[in-house]
């Protein structure tokens, strides 16, 4: 099981770096949809069964294919993505600073939990819907408040950012 676990959460890294990397939307929402479907096989790994069912079905497949037609009809006539120089100056560098920042962060935490005592069993019910509604509703209601408050700011935002180009 460790081995699926590793599998997937290299393919869900990849598919992230696949995200920052394409040159095309539809390219980036592609390997977005990658990396949900590697998270979906975490949950799995996990016995959170519910989890990966959610994620298969809400974020791979209603969110991602609503951005997929969204960006279709915003760049139906559009070229690629605008080439020229970096409109923030120096975000290369802090990019990748912040990168490796992650990079060490993250092999800290696999190197603790490889090396930390075993966790004891799961609560009965995780995973499943009532534990998964009482943590999204209950106890983390205010990031997922936030949460969509933000991808609603992100749409608006590119709305804008494709009116302009048409004017």
């Amino acid at each position: 099981m460790m081995a699926v676990f590793v599998v997937a959460a290299l393919v869900a890294l990849a598919g992230a770096v696949g995200v920052l990397r394409a040159r095309q939307p539809v390219h980036s929402v592609l390997a977005l949809i990658l990396s949900f479907g590697a998270l979906a096989v975490l949950y799995l790994s996990l016995a959170g069964e519910f989890m990966a069912v959610v994620q298969l079905i809400i974020y791979a497949g209603a969110i991602m294919v609503l951005f997929l037609f969204v960006i279709g009809l915003l760049t139906a006539r559009l070229d690629p993505a605008e080439k020229g120089p970096e409109p923030l100056r120096g975000q290369v560098p802090a990019a990748a600073a912040a990168m490796a920042v992650l990079g060490l962060l993250l092999a800290g935490a696999g190197l603790r939990a490889a090396y930390a005592p075993a966790d004891p069993a799961p609560a009965a019910g995780f995973g499943g819907v009532r534990a998964f509604g009482h943590e999204l509703l209950v106890t983390h209601v205010f990031p997922f408040e936030l949460t969509a408050f933000v991808l609603m700011v992100a749409v608006v935002g590119v709305l804008i950012l494709v009116g302009r180009r048409h004017a």
